[in-house]
């Protein structure tokens, strides 16, 4: 009964249409009934490259965004490790969260996430132990076991170590005991990072790291603004088998999602060009720079793309502050999310800080 009413309510947030019993559905999981004012909100920057503007540029952007943000109470600013994208400049992760950091003074920022095989656990604790060391108590570490990027990328960062995704769980474990005061004895030690707090965040896209992050009792964020097919099922096994650890006492769930807020539905409709055009880019394989809005998609995509394009884009806040705020209400009823992570393709800068403006003001006000 459970999963039949959470496929109903999923519905109900695509289509924006009234939403069905949200409280039989949250009984059903064993979710809570969080409301928009309980939960914190976050941005996921992927320092997308527009059209007609530098790498330099959108670095640059992205600083006045967090700025932005933290003015406006979100909690944390991530990055999110890809390679080998011509419109995503987020590769050397590390060193935009330093610049991040460096440039704010009181927001988290993070990654999210580290795509830890692409990397020795012992240099991740290195490079995180120097963060942590320069903005305590600000940075947080979230990981991932895909590769973010293609196969033959993969190959050029990984060489003969490409079977190390399989190796995820025991990399983490070497993480954590890189940042543990008890490997001070050990042959091999994280120089800075021994020692420090550093939050760990697992990410997925599947069920398999809904169960790794539940029996490590790590924080979980899911990247349902990409990949919604399995968030469902994912936070339902997360939540279910949940092992308190050190870290966390209980089970906390983010679900990353994409906003487009404009003044108008109309507006934020044309903005949203410009992220359907990205997400045709990833899938038709011709990528290119996040490309200015479209006044329709008409002529742009066929009937198969198109399909695929909103499959991917099912968790999609895209509309004026009082539509937003009816899915946004919905969402976080069904699911019981502990936070919610933003994430904006538009073209315009400035309109892109005001779609974060207006999500915050959709957040503090209700």
């Amino acid at each position: 009964m459970g999963k039949l009413v959470a496929f109903l309510c999923l519905g109900s947030v695509i289509s924006g249409s009234p939403a069905c019993s949200c409280s039989l559905y949250a009984l059903n999981l064993g979710m809570g009934l969080n409301s928009l004012k309980e939960i914190s909100y976050s941005v996921l920057d992927l320092a997308t490259v527009v059209e007609g503007q530098s790498i330099a540029d959108t670095y640059h952007n992205s600083l006045e965004n967090a700025r932005q943000a933290e003015q406006l109470g979100y909690t944390r600013y991530w990055f999110a490790e890809h390679h080998n994208m011509i419109s995503v400049a987020s590769s050397a992760t590390s060193l935009l969260i330093g610049y991040i950091a460096g440039n704010t003074t009181s927001i988290r920022a993070g990654s999210g996430g580290i795509m830890l095989p692409n990397h020795s656990p012992l240099v991740v604790a290195e490079q995180f132990g120097t963060l942590a060391t320069l903005y305590p108590g600000r940075i947080d570490l979230g990981l991932g076991r895909a590769p973010g990027t293609d196969q033959a990328t993969a190959m050029a960062i990984r060489g003969e170590n490409m079977n190390a995704s399989f190796y995820f769980p025991q990399d983490v474990d070497a993480l954590q005991k890189y940042f543990s005061d008890n490997n001070a004895n050990a042959a091999v030690r994280a120089i800075p990072g021994e020692g420090l707090d550093i939050p760990i965040w697992i990410l997925g896209s599947s069920t398999d790291s809904a169960k790794l992050a539940a029996a490590k009792g790590l924080p979980y964020a899911f990247a349902s603004h990409f990949a919604p097919t399995y968030f469902r099922e994912a936070i339902e096994i997360y939540r279910n088998n949940f092992k308190p650890s050190a870290q966390l006492k209980e089970p906390y769930v983010m679900a990353c999602v994409n906003v487009v807020a404009a003044d108008t539905d109309e507006e934020a409709d044309r903005l949203a060009t410009s992220v359907k055009q990205m997400f045709m880019g990833i899938v038709t394989g011709k990528r290119r720079l996040l490309q200015p809005p479209a006044e329709s998609m008409e002529g742009i995509w066929n009937v198969f793309e198109e399909e695929a394009v909103m499959q991917m884009l099912a968790y999609s806040f895209i509309g004026s502050k009082q539509k937003i705020k009816a899915m946004l209400t919905d969402f976080v009823n069904e699911t019981g999310i502990d936070e919610i992570m933003a994430t904006s393709h538009i073209y315009d800068h400035q309109a892109k800080l005001k779609s974060f403006r207006l999500f915050a003001e959709v957040l503090n006000l209700a």
